[in-house]
């Protein structure tokens, strides 16, 4: 049990690859708290979690909101006294429209999920990381914004994601005389439900036409990675065999991005 002991807060922890590295943490000893908007879903996570002997609880909050945050990370460690590891994995893709099509409310809803819920899980957990002398972040980003800039109409998202990484990097010194670790994850096209919550509008507009007759995808000739190998990925940079990494993005996607 590579993480015996230890506890984890997952944001977007029901679902996708928030669900993913939940059961992989758990299955390695750790103790979850699954966050997530959904409470059936959290809860069913919960019960799949316990089933195999692990150990979780669902915990209901909008990572946009600093009080419901504030109570969900504040009960995580009143029930199970500590606070090692966060995967900071909810997030949505928006609309991806042209630059002049995309409203401003739905600019500010990608950007509030996925830069503001990035912040407010991280401003909420490291006065609890800074306690255990030695603790990891992982931080849920994408190929979009930090290697790939060719999704037509993406640029909310884009920026959402670049974001995430400067943070990651920005918070790596800063964090690191407290011996708190801070890495990012750039998946690619990965096997998830979020492309069901994507709105796409007029994006031919935006976009630039290419074909790759071979797939996009190099490694695999087009067939998509899962939500199981970045969660191995998340589990790596979570224990102690990544004790020297931080920092650093991990980009899981193929070969995906350096074709596009």
């Amino acid at each position: 049990m590579e993480l015996s002991g230890k506890v984890a807060l997952v944001t977007g922890g029901a679902s996708g690859i928030g669900k993913a590295a939940s059961l992989k943490l758990a299955a390695e000893g750790a103790m979850v708290g699954l966050l997530g908007h959904t409470r059936s879903e959290l809860d069913d996570a919960v019960r799949e979690i316990e089933a195999v002997g692990g150990k979780a609880m669902a915990l209901t909050a909008d990572v946009t909101n600093e009080g419901e945050m504030r109570s969900a990370t504040a009960s995580l460690v009143e029930h199970f006294g500590r606070l090692d590891i966060v995967v900071a994995s909810a997030g949505i893709n928006g609309v991806w429209a042209p630059i002049d099509d995309i409203t401003p409310d739905e600019w500010d809803k990608t950007i509030a999920v996925n830069l503001r819920g990035t912040y407010m899980t991280l401003h909420l957990a490291v006065p609890y990381l800074k306690k255990r002398g030695s603790a990891s972040i992982v931080v849920i980003s994408s190929i979009n914004g930090t290697r790939t800039f060719s999704n037509g109409g993406a640029t909310a998202y884009a920026a959402t994601k670049a974001g995430q990484l400067a943070i990651v990097q920005q918070l790596a010194l800063e964090l690191g005389k407290h011996r708190i670790r801070i890495n990012a994850v750039c998946p690619g096209a990965i096997v998830t439900e979020i492309d069901d919550n994507t709105h796409k509008r007029n994006q031919e507009e935006a976009s630039v036409p290419v074909e790759w007759p071979a797939g996009e995808i190099p490694l695999t000739g087009g067939e998509y990675g899962t939500a199981e190998e970045v969660a191995d990925t998340i589990l790596f940079l979570a224990g102690d065999r990544s004790r020297h990494i931080t920092g650093t993005p991990i980009w899981i996607d193929g070969g995906q991005s350096l074709l596009r």
